[in-house]
């Protein structure tokens, strides 16, 4: 079992590193002044706006690893990340290199997850979970987020990768398509 929980753990470890660095690679290719450019409706939102949002969510897990409690409620929403793609690219780099050095033994920890899920919830929900299973929420949520961030930067002749913002379960779909 022991193997399978080692196996899984550098999977969800392996898809942190890479959604981040795809994060990086989007950011390389982008001019400064677009990334904190809102798009016109139906966007009404900047590349910025989404990639923090993406970044804020990584903190939080980072934080709460110490803590053993995640809260995605108590964000910083920190406009700089929003509007400085330089600010942006430092922390993605940071992230990267926190998330590299952790060991096995602090990944593999219980812990509590908490966010408003509800809309006509009092609070916040309080679940529990654990690391990796919430690290593996915020890889698939920034796959989310990207998907439309792709969405704004064609709409701002950004060029990004086709592969870009598609889950990892459609692009294996659609290989095995095209396979057979």
């Amino acid at each position: 079992m022991k193997i399978l929980e080692t196996q899984v753990a550098t999977q969800i470890m392996a898809a942190t590193q890479d959604v981040l660095e795809q994060g990086l690679t989007l950011l390389a290719g982008m001019d400064a002044k677009l990334y904190a450019q809102i798009a016109d409706e139906p966007f009404g939102a900047s590349v910025g706006g989404h990639y923090r949002h993406i970044l804020d969510h990584f903190l939080c897990a980072a934080a709460g690893l110490s803590e053993g409690r995640i809260d995605y409620d108590h964000r910083s929403r920190n406009r700089e990340l929003e509007t400085s793609k330089d600010c942006a690219e430092q922390m993605t780099t940071m992230l990267i290199q926190s998330f590299r050095a952790l060991k096995s033994n602090e990944i593999d920890r219980g812990c509590e997850a908490v966010y408003s899920v509800g809309y006509s919830a009092d609070g916040p929900t309080h679940l529990p979970s654990s690391f990796i299973r919430e690290l593996a929420f915020c890889v698939s949520h920034a796959i989310h987020h990207f998907a439309i961030i792709k969405l704004i930067c064609a709409h701002l002749s950004v060029p990004v990768k086709a592969e870009f913002g598609v889950a990892p379960s459609t692009l294996h779909y659609r290989g095995a398509q095209a396979a057979s």
